[in-house]
């Protein structure tokens, strides 16, 4: 087999995989343990908060409250297409809380399915968006400048743990047509509750 011919078959194996992974349910592409995460949501949340409440954290703390406190409800896809602004705001854990400056972010199609992705600033967030009750689930991993794009692993997680660092789920919901966020519980790093803010 010539090198050309083996990489347009790589190519389109790759390409036949995310589009799978893009149109399966997201139970379907879930690990159970990230299930489990998303279904503690409401206790994250709680936690988090009074865990933000508790002490002195660093960056505008009133985007904890422009980002949660607003009633939120399921996005139509007209709402999410394209470019917004976006930060990112961490609550409890290791600091009380932590919120980030304004960077960039963008929600397009690949693959077949909705993709959302943080393209600036030093830490990355990409995944793809899933139909799911009350708003979009989102199945996606963290990565640092410099690193490749990380892919969700699902139940594939490494070295025997039961979950990847990296992964993330979540649920994105819209606020307005032009305020979403994404809400992504127990991540396996330094917080009880991330938030991905969201406004153009």
């Amino acid at each position: 087999m010539s090198a050309n011919l083996f990489r347009l078959l790589l190519g389109a194996a790759v390409l036949a995989l995310t589009a799978t992974a893009a149109s399966a349910g997201w139970q379907d592409v879930a690990s159970q343990f990230d299930q489990q995460r998303l279904a503690r949501l409401g206790e994250a949340k709680e936690k988090a908060l009074a865990e933000a409440h508790a002490g002195a954290g660093s960056g505008d703390a009133s985007a904890i409250a422009s980002a949660l406190a607003p009633a939120s409800h399921a996005p139509s896809a007209g709402e999410l297409a394209g470019a917004w602004r976006c930060r990112t705001i961490k609550l409890g854990g290791i600091t009380p809380y932590v919120v980030y400056a304004w960077f960039n972010c963008r929600i397009g199609q690949r693959g077949g399915g909705l993709y959302f992705e943080k393209t600036s600033g030093s830490q990355h967030t990409n995944g793809f968006l899933y139909p799911g009750e009350g708003g979009l689930i989102y199945l996606g991993a963290s990565s640092v400048t410099g690193e490749p794009p990380h892919a969700y692993s699902g139940s594939g997680a490494s070295a025997g743990a039961a979950a990847t660092p990296d992964d993330q789920i979540g649920i994105l919901t819209a606020i307005d047509a032009r305020h979403l966020r994404l809400e992504m519980p127990f991540p396996l790093q330094e917080s009880t509750l991330d938030v991905i803010e969201l406004k153009r």
